[in-house]
């Protein structure tokens, strides 16, 4: 089977690895072009780039599917189908009526729950004990196609972003080469959305790390867990930004200092690093345990470690 391969980060590179493993040719790899990235802006590839060049895979990267020299190029490479996985752009209508198997969409939730552009961070800021993967054929509406195959897992207390999205990768990997044979042979019928029951995510926004401790303790550690590591949460703390790279909600926690307030808690265990006592912010419901901070323009370091050169620390108040 003759396969386009479509993606950008991390999250697709387990799906374009299987297809590879599993015999299936890859004719192409098309993929978002390089940005500058880091305090150097220097020019970065995309994950897949990397993993499709190791792989001896030709790349594609266009700055738009909309060009007419892409949309020939495509058709010309003759694919039985065309895989998507996080790629980042939407395929034109000319794309997506190419392959005879149909543009098949590897989409991180239980469709049509959280269809968008962050649904493993959005699953993460609800709450959610359980989320998944779905294997979709792409419309020109986005993640709105009828639905091949799912599976579900379970969201772990301390999943962050990063960590369930390498679980979710993987398992959409498995997924799409199980269904991807039945679907060539005709033995599924695919199933429509249930279009009440959709919610939709948005990209995430830098800004949206910044705390507001009047939030619960639970909300603030959620999401330091959805936005690890981009953005990171942060707060402010002596006119520098205090990024919290780790963190602990106490949600029972009760006490009479204003939400931000630094406060120490004798009373809980070391939580794995040296000391009886543990710093955390009393926010507006309970207190979030900070385990690691990083300071502006410093290294991440143990709050033990940041407590040492920062006295004042203690009975501040953070905004």
């Amino acid at each position: 089977m003759r396969i386009v391969f479509m993606g950008s980060p991390e999250f697709a590179v387990p799906a374009l690895r299987k297809l590879v493993e599993n015999g299936y040719e890859i004719v192409a790899v098309v993929t978002q072009p390089d940005k500058p990235a880091g305090r150097g802006r220097q020019m970065t590839r995309p994950a897949i780039k990397h993993a499709a060049q190791s792989l001896g895979l030709p790349v594609l990267q266009p700055a738009s599917l909309k060009q007419l020299d892409i949309v020939q190029k495509l058709r010309s490479l003759r694919p039985d189908a065309i895989v998507v996985a996080a790629f980042g752009m939407f395929l034109p209508r000319e794309i997506l009526e190419i392959p005879p198997l149909k543009c098949l969409n590897i989409h991180p939730s239980l469709l049509p729950k959280y269809r968008g552009a962050s649904p493993i961070a959005y699953a993460i800021l609800d709450g959610c004990t359980e989320t998944g993967v779905s294997l979709t054929i792409m419309e020109q509406r986005m993640d709105a196609g009828p639905i091949l195959a799912q599976r579900k897992m379970a969201v772990l207390p301390d999943d962050t972003e990063e960590s369930l999205s390498a679980r979710l990768a993987g398992m959409g990997a498995d997924l799409l080469i199980e269904t991807l044979p039945r679907w060539a042979r005709g033995e599924i019928v695919p199933q429509p959305q249930d279009e009440s029951q959709a919610t939709f995510t948005k990209l995430i926004a830098r800004e949206q790390g910044r705390i507001d401790w009047r939030q619960s303790a639970d909300e603030i550690g959620r999401r330091c867990r959805a936005f690890h590591p981009w953005p990171g949460c942060y707060t402010c703390w002596d006119g520098k930004l205090l990024k919290l790279r780790e963190v602990l909600p106490f949600p029972d926690w009760e006490g009479p200092a204003v939400p931000g307030q630094v406060i120490v808690l004798a009373e809980l265990p070391p939580l794995g690093f040296d000391g009886k006592s543990s710093v955390a912010v009393a926010t507006g419901k309970g207190a979030l345990v900070l385990l690691k901070v990083q300071l502006e323009g410093r290294r991440e370091v143990p709050i033990p470690e940041f407590l040492r050169g920062q006295r004042g620390f203690a009975g501040a108040v953070l905004v």
